[in-house]
């Protein structure tokens, strides 16, 4: 485990939680755009660290139906998974909470990406009793409302041509009331700065190559552009520094640390 700075950064961030007085687990956030790094991150720290439990913002989108429900009430753009608003917040913050209590056992919701589909209940894993640290990673984790997550004009084509009037970008701004409570529960973010959206974008293929386990071809490519661009918007200002961490943890475009900042 020695020897990688985001790693030291985490576990010390949860021992120095550990040694509070306070019954509950510490609970660290680990932000950053899609292909930074958090999940496999924190899959390392729980897999080397029984104790620590891991639990992802992703495993608590909204199913097919729900966002069928939303898109078809609210926008057309809610049916893709992603933004604040399709996600059940409350449902992870009790899941949070509910954790606190030493002789519980606690149900832990997945969420299938290949199905885009929550997975059935009678699938989902257990954890009994209280964890010794909780990490929680995720895209959006700590966003701060910002007046970039609705300013015009329209930051690229999927905006232009599918939300020129704003509605959708307001309803997610809207939306993100819905988070606040979650965030003030996680308490400590540590956040994962790519260095420019470009970045992000190709991480993101490379991420889609391996689950495909081929290169992308031109339908690929097509299909993912537009998927990340409903990501674009909150992701700059994320990278602009409208989030909660105290930590940020700039990395090049190999996703090799540069420089620990705290704040």
């Amino acid at each position: 485990m020695s020897g990688d700075p985001i790693r030291e950064l985490i576990l010390d961030l949860i021992f120095q939680g550990q040694t509070r007085k306070s019954n509950a687990p510490p609970i660290i956030g680990i932000a950053g755009a899609q292909g930074s790094g958090k999940s496999y991150q924190c899959r390392v720290i729980a897999r080397v660290n029984p104790g620590v439990l891991h639990l992802s913002l992703d495993d608590y989108y909204m199913g097919k139906a729900a966002r069928e429900r939303l898109a078809a009430q609210t926008h057309p753009l809610f049916i893709t998974r992603g933004p604040p608003g399709t996600h059940y917040p409350r449902s992870l913050l009790y899941t949070l909470q509910h954790l606190t209590n030493a002789d519980e056992i606690t149900e832990l919701p997945r969420f299938d990406k290949a199905a885009d589909d929550v997975v059935p209940q009678d699938q989902w894993s257990t954890f009994n009793g209280k964890p010794e640290a909780i990490l929680v990673d995720g895209w959006c984790l700590g966003l701060k409302d910002c007046d970039e997550l609705t300013d015009d004009p329209p930051l690229n084509a999927l905006e232009a041509d599918e939300d020129a009037d704003g509605r959708y970008r307001r309803a997610v701004r809207a939306a993100l009331e819905s988070y606040v409570d979650l965030f003030r529960e996680i308490r400590t973010f540590v956040y994962l700065q790519a260095p420019s959206w470009d970045v992000v974008r190709k991480w993101r293929g490379e991420q889609e190559e391996e689950t495909l386990g081929r290169p992308l071809n031109t339908a690929d490519n097509a299909r993912l552009d537009r998927f990340v661009m409903h990501y674009e918007r909150i992701t700059r200002a994320m990278m602009a520094g409208h989030h909660r961490a105290r930590w940020i943890v700039h990395l090049d475009d190999k996703r090799r640390v540069v420089r620990v900042e705290g704040r």
